[in-house]
Protein backbone atom coordinates (compact mmCIF):
# COMPACT_ATOMS: atom_id res chain seq x y z
CA UNK A 1 0.00 0.00 0.00
CA UNK A 2 1.23 3.67 -1.50
CA UNK A 3 2.29 5.70 1.45
CA UNK A 4 0.16 8.71 0.12
CA UNK A 5 -3.13 6.53 0.58
CA UNK A 6 -2.37 6.40 3.74
CA UNK A 7 -1.55 10.33 4.54
CA UNK A 8 -4.82 10.84 2.63
CA UNK A 9 -7.03 8.38 4.37
CA UNK A 10 -8.24 7.15 8.06
CA UNK A 11 -7.38 3.84 9.21
CA UNK A 12 -10.88 2.45 8.40
CA UNK A 13 -9.93 3.53 4.52
CA UNK A 14 -6.46 1.83 5.04
CA UNK A 15 -7.86 -1.17 6.18
CA UNK A 16 -10.55 -1.54 3.19
CA UNK A 17 -7.98 -0.91 0.63
CA UNK A 18 -6.29 -3.42 1.88
CA UNK A 19 -8.78 -6.26 2.04
CA UNK A 20 -9.76 -4.56 -1.42
CA UNK A 21 -6.47 -5.78 -3.03
CA UNK A 22 -6.47 -9.34 -1.21
CA UNK A 23 -10.32 -9.51 -2.65
CA UNK A 24 -9.22 -8.47 -6.42
CA UNK A 25 -5.89 -10.56 -6.27
CA UNK A 26 -8.84 -13.79 -6.30
CA UNK A 27 -11.34 -12.66 -8.38
CA UNK A 28 -11.76 -11.48 -12.05
CA UNK A 29 -14.54 -10.87 -14.36
CA UNK A 30 -14.29 -13.07 -17.72
CA UNK A 31 -16.63 -12.19 -20.75
CA UNK A 32 -18.57 -15.80 -19.12
CA UNK A 33 -18.52 -14.83 -15.66
CA UNK A 34 -18.12 -10.68 -15.64
CA UNK A 35 -17.40 -9.05 -12.16
CA UNK A 36 -20.15 -7.84 -10.31
CA UNK A 37 -18.47 -4.66 -8.25
CA UNK A 38 -19.60 -2.47 -6.10
CA UNK A 39 -19.38 0.79 -4.33
CA UNK A 40 -20.98 2.68 -1.84
CA UNK A 41 -20.49 6.23 -0.60
CA UNK A 42 -21.94 7.84 2.39
CA UNK A 43 -25.08 8.99 0.58
CA UNK A 44 -25.00 6.58 -2.78
CA UNK A 45 -24.47 2.84 -4.23
CA UNK A 46 -23.16 2.36 -7.15
CA UNK A 47 -22.66 -1.05 -8.98
CA UNK A 48 -21.58 -2.58 -12.45
CA UNK A 49 -20.98 -5.30 -14.25
CA UNK A 50 -17.47 -5.46 -15.82
CA UNK A 51 -15.78 -7.57 -17.95
CA UNK A 52 -11.69 -7.37 -17.03
CA UNK A 53 -10.13 -9.32 -19.99
CA UNK A 54 -11.38 -6.47 -22.17
CA UNK A 55 -11.94 -4.02 -19.55
CA UNK A 56 -15.60 -2.70 -20.64
CA UNK A 57 -18.18 -2.09 -18.19
CA UNK A 58 -21.34 -4.71 -19.62
CA UNK A 59 -23.94 -2.85 -17.28
CA UNK A 60 -24.05 -0.08 -14.78
CA UNK A 61 -26.17 1.07 -12.22
CA UNK A 62 -26.73 3.80 -9.54
CA UNK A 63 -29.21 4.95 -7.00
CA UNK A 64 -28.30 8.54 -8.75
CA UNK A 65 -29.62 8.04 -12.07
CA UNK A 66 -32.90 9.17 -13.19
CA UNK A 67 -34.78 5.92 -13.18
CA UNK A 68 -34.18 5.79 -9.15
CA UNK A 69 -33.63 9.64 -8.49
CA UNK A 70 -35.68 10.57 -5.67
CA UNK A 71 -37.12 7.06 -4.95
CA UNK A 72 -34.03 5.66 -3.21
CA UNK A 73 -31.00 6.48 -1.72
CA UNK A 74 -28.02 4.98 -0.23
CA UNK A 75 -29.95 2.65 2.22
CA UNK A 76 -30.30 -1.21 2.73
CA UNK A 77 -33.72 -0.34 1.13
CA UNK A 78 -31.60 1.11 -2.11
CA UNK A 79 -29.38 -1.63 -2.53
CA UNK A 80 -32.23 -4.08 -2.85
CA UNK A 81 -34.02 -1.72 -5.57
CA UNK A 82 -30.40 -1.39 -7.17
CA UNK A 83 -29.86 -5.02 -7.05
CA UNK A 84 -32.97 -6.19 -8.72
CA UNK A 85 -32.64 -3.52 -11.39
CA UNK A 86 -28.63 -4.49 -12.55
CA UNK A 87 -29.72 -8.10 -12.47
CA UNK A 88 -32.72 -7.40 -14.62
CA UNK A 89 -30.38 -4.89 -17.02
CA UNK A 90 -27.82 -8.10 -16.89
CA UNK A 91 -30.30 -10.85 -18.03
CA UNK A 92 -31.33 -8.54 -20.71
CA UNK A 93 -28.03 -8.93 -22.03
CA UNK A 94 -28.00 -12.82 -21.55
CA UNK A 95 -25.74 -12.61 -18.42
CA UNK A 96 -26.97 -14.77 -16.36
CA UNK A 97 -23.45 -15.88 -14.17
CA UNK A 98 -21.16 -13.40 -12.61
CA UNK A 99 -18.58 -13.01 -9.60
CA UNK A 100 -19.74 -10.86 -6.63
CA UNK A 101 -16.91 -8.24 -5.83
CA UNK A 102 -17.65 -6.75 -2.22
CA UNK A 103 -14.58 -3.82 -2.71
CA UNK A 104 -13.71 -5.01 0.55
CA UNK A 105 -16.68 -4.17 2.12
CA UNK A 106 -17.67 -6.32 4.95
CA UNK A 107 -20.85 -8.33 3.61
CA UNK A 108 -23.63 -7.41 6.01
CA UNK A 109 -25.69 -4.42 5.38
CA UNK A 110 -26.12 -2.95 2.09
CA UNK A 111 -23.53 -4.79 0.09
CA UNK A 112 -25.63 -8.28 1.35
CA UNK A 113 -29.09 -6.40 0.48
CA UNK A 114 -27.78 -5.70 -3.10
CA UNK A 115 -26.16 -9.40 -3.69
CA UNK A 116 -29.34 -11.19 -2.31
CA UNK A 117 -31.70 -9.08 -4.61
CA UNK A 118 -29.74 -9.72 -7.52
CA UNK A 119 -29.67 -13.36 -6.47
CA UNK A 120 -33.99 -13.20 -6.37
CA UNK A 121 -33.91 -11.20 -9.51
CA UNK A 122 -32.23 -14.51 -11.71
CA UNK A 123 -28.33 -13.53 -11.33
CA UNK A 124 -26.58 -16.68 -10.22
CA UNK A 125 -23.10 -15.71 -8.10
Amino acid sequence: MSTKIRRQTGQKKVIRFKRKRRIRSRVEGTLERPRFSVFRSNSHIYAQIIDDVKGHTLVAGSTIEEELKGKVKGTVEGAKTLGGLIAKRALAKNISQVVFDRSGYLYHGQIKAIADAAREAGLKF
